[in-house]
């Protein structure tokens, strides 16, 4: 009974516990726990353009996709049509489809031009309200604008890092081992960051091997990691990805161009 009752748990013991934590850290007692960082509104309001239009591409992928479905289900083949190319295509091959099949199709047509409108519209807000973060990241080849303004909004442009760990932790790309007894094991990364970021570093860690080929981030992979299977492969881009991170971070930071990089033609000229 005793230890149940040393157990024992209410709000008013977790109020006073959290005061002794917040009286100790107002004490300089800094690692008494991790403090929050929350935006503010007009950081989390930044925040909108990229993720509405990251939404809408996969929106017009939709679209996209429900018109080639209903092509192959009437025997039609859009082939390799442009995504900016439909409209004209199916002019052509309208004539030949049923009815009902024309007019759905239409439709499907009709939200998909609605949401490259707003697309495009989203695309040239970003260009006048372009951070200068946004252009600094985006003077490096194998980044565009768009890969930068979602960096910037989720990332860079509200968030303080003190160090690697501290970003690394953020993107959810930090380890989990397990250590019980005789037993420790690598659980691999935690994901308990920002996913958006984290699947955007990841897509950049792949264009970084194509577009910057002397770097010494590439460099590195391709010793460790591009002559093994396909599964080191895919461990070897997540961890290039975190090294990307923090080399595009440093950057951004402190200047410290990534070794062996290369920047866009625009910048060389400059």
């Amino acid at each position: 009974m005793a230890r149940r009752r040393r157990r024992a748990k209410s709000d008013r013991i977790d109020g006073d516990k959290l005061l002794e934590l917040l009286m100790r850290y107002y004490r300089g007692e800094a690692k008494v726990w991790a403090v929050l960082r929350e935006p503010t509104p007009e950081q989390e309001d930044a925040r909108r353009p990229s993720r509405e239009l990251k939404r809408l591409t996969d929106e017009q992928t939709q679209h996209t996709n429900r018109i080639r479905s209903l092509l192959v289900l009437h025997n039609l083949r859009g082939g390799r049509v442009a995504s900016g190319a439909w409209n004209a295509w199916w002019a052509q091959q309208r004539a030949g489809a049923p009815p009902n099949l024309q007019l759905e199709i239409d439709r499907e047509l009709a939200r998909l031009a609605l949401v490259r409108q707003q697309i495009h519209a989203i695309e040239a807000q970003q260009r006048r309200q372009q951070n200068p973060k946004v252009r600094q990241l985006c003077s490096l080849r194998g980044i565009a604008q768009r890969g930068a303004s979602v960096l910037v909004a989720e990332l860079f442009g509200w968030r303080h890092f003190a160090n690697r760990r501290q970003l690394g932790a953020c993107l959810g790309m930090t380890g989990t081992p397990y250590s019980s007894g005789d037993t420790d094991i690598e659980q691999g990364i935690s994901k308990a960051g920002n996913k958006r970021a984290r699947t955007l570093m990841v897509e950049l860690a792949w264009r970084w091997l194509l577009l910057q080929p002397h770097s010494e981030l590439t460099a590195w992979f391709n010793r460790r990691f591009a002559h093994g299977s396909k599964r080191m492969r895919r461990v070897g881009i997540v961890a290039l990805a975190r090294r990307l991170a923090i080399a595009l971070w440093r950057f951004l930071e402190h200047g410290a161009i990534p070794a062996g990089a290369s920047f866009k033609q625009a910048r060389a000229a400059a």
